[in-house]
C-alpha cells in the first residue's frame, strides 16, 4: 500500500496566523476580533516570545504567536494576544499559558490575553482554565479556547465561508482524517484545491492557500502528479490560469523551459527564502541548546543576560567558538565578557 509523508502542522499554522491574524480571529475568536481597532496596524513579537520562554518548556507546542494589537477602546495602549495551538492532548497546557501570561505581563506591564486552539483528535479534552485558591487567596487565569474537532459538524459553513481562514481549518480536519488513506487524502485536497475559485478571493490569496493545502495535506509522488495535473486541467477549462500547477512543477522538478522570465525568479526568491529560513531555525536551535548550558553552568542570572546578546549572532561557526569558550570561563563575568565581544 501507498504510504502517506509524515505529515506537518507545526510550519504551516505558523505561517497561517503570520499571513491571516484577522481572519483567524474573525473565524474562531470574533469577540477578540471586535475589540481590537485593525486600522492601527499590529506587530508580531516573535522574539520577544522566544525570550519569554527560553527558560520554560513546560510541553510541545504545535504553534505559537505573541502580537501586539491596538484595542478599540479609545485608550492610548497596547493588547498582547499569546496564540497557542495545541496538536496533541497536553496536561501542562492550561498551566503553560498561566506562566506564558504572566511572564509577559511582568516584561511589558501590558494586558495579555491567551488563547489557544485546542488541533487534537480527543472530544473529552477541553482545558480553559489554570490556577488555585487556599485561605482567601485566588490566583489563576480563564482563557477562551476553540476545539477544531468542532468544525467536522460545520463543514457547511466553513465550505460556505468567504474567510480564508476557513480553508485553514478544513486542510487541518481532512489531514487529521485522511491520516492513513491516501486515496482518500486525494480526493479531499483536490476538492479544498478547486473550492478555493469559487469563494472570491484574489490571485494573491488563491495561491497562497494552494501552497498551503499543499503543505498540508501531503500525498505521495504518484498521486502528487495525478492531483496537479487534474487542476492544470481544470484551471484550463474553467479559464482561470492561476499557474499554480506549473509552480508547482517548477518546484519539484527544475524550472522548465517556456516558463515566463517572472515566474523564474519567483520560484528562486522562494527557494532562496526557505534556504535562509532553514539556516535561521538552525542557528536558534544552536543559540537555545548554548544557553541552556550557560544555565547549568553559571545559572539563571547569568543565562538571562546571555540571551539578547546570543540573539545577534547570526553566524554558527561564531556560536560553535563560543561553545567552547563556555568550557574556558572561569565564572559568568568572564563568558558575559566573551560573549559581549563576540556580539559586537
Amino acid at each position: 500500500m501507498t504510504e502517506l509523508p509524515s505529515d506537518d502542522f507545526d510550519s504551516p499554522w505558523k505561517e497561517a496566523l503570520q499571513r491571516y491574524l484577522p481572519d483567524f480571529l474573525a473565524l474562531l475568536f470574533p469577540r477578540v476580533h471586535a475589540g481590537i481597532d485593525w486600522s492601527q496596524g499590529y506587530e508580531f513579537l516573535d522574539k520577544e516570545l522566544q525570550q519569554v520562554v527560553r527558560d520554560a518548556e513546560l510541553g510541545r507546542r504545535l504553534a505559537d504567536k505573541l502580537v501586539r494589537v491596538i484595542d478599540t477602546d479609545g485608550q492610548e495602549d497596547w493588547l498582547l494576544i499569546h496564540i497557542e495551538v495545541q496538536g496533541d492532548p497536553d496536561a501542562d497546557l492550561a498551566e503553560r499559558l498561566f506562566v506564558y501570561n504572566y511572564r509577559i505581563f511582568d516584561r511589558h506591564r501590558r494586558p495579555v490575553v491567551s488563547l489557544a486552539v485546542l488541533a487534537d483528535e480527543r472530544p473529552d479534552w477541553r482545558p480553559d482554565h489554570f490556577g488555585w485558591r487556599r485561605w482567601g487567596c485566588e490566583v489563576g487565569i480563564r482563557f477562551p479556547r476553540v476545539k477544531l474537532l468542532d468544525y467536522r459538524e460545520r463543514w457547511a459553513e466553513l465550505e460556505a465561508s468567504a474567510n480564508p481562514f476557513a480553508v485553514v481549518v478544513q486542510a487541518h480536519i481532512k489531514t487529521q482524517e485522511t491520516r492513513r488513506a491516501p486515496a482518500e487524502r486525494y480526493r479531499a485536497k483536490l476538492a479544498l484545491a478547486k473550492s478555493l475559485y469559487r469563494r472570491g478571493w484574489g490571485r494573491d490569496d488563491i495561491l497562497e492557500l494552494f501552497r498551503f493545502i499543499d503543505w498540508m495535506l501531503r500525498l505521495p509522488e504518484d498521486l502528487e502528479e495525478q492531483l496537479w495535473s487534474e487542476i492544470q486541467t481544470f484551471e484550463t477549462v474553467e479559464h482561470m490560469p492561476y499557474v499554480t500547477s506549473v509552480e508547482r512543477i517548477g518546484i519539484r522538478k527544475g524550472i522548465q523551459q517556456g516558463i515566463e522570465q517572472g515566474i523564474q525568479q519567483g520560484i528562486q526568491q522562494g527557494i532562496q527564502q526557505g534556504i535562509q529560513q532553514g539556516i535561521q531555525r538552525g542557528l536558534q536551535r544552536e543559540r537555545l541548546l548554548l544557553l541552556r548550558l550557560v544555565e547549568k553552568r553559571f545559572g539563571a542570572a547569568v543565562a538571562e543576560q546571555s540571551g539578547p546578546l546570543l540573539d545577534r549572532i547570526d553566524n554558527a561557526q561564531a556560536l560553535e567558538d563560543l561553545a567552547e569558550a563556555l568550557l574556558d570561563s572561569a565564572d559568568g563575568a568572564a563568558w558575559l565578557q566573551t560573549l559581549t565581544q563576540a556580539a559586537g
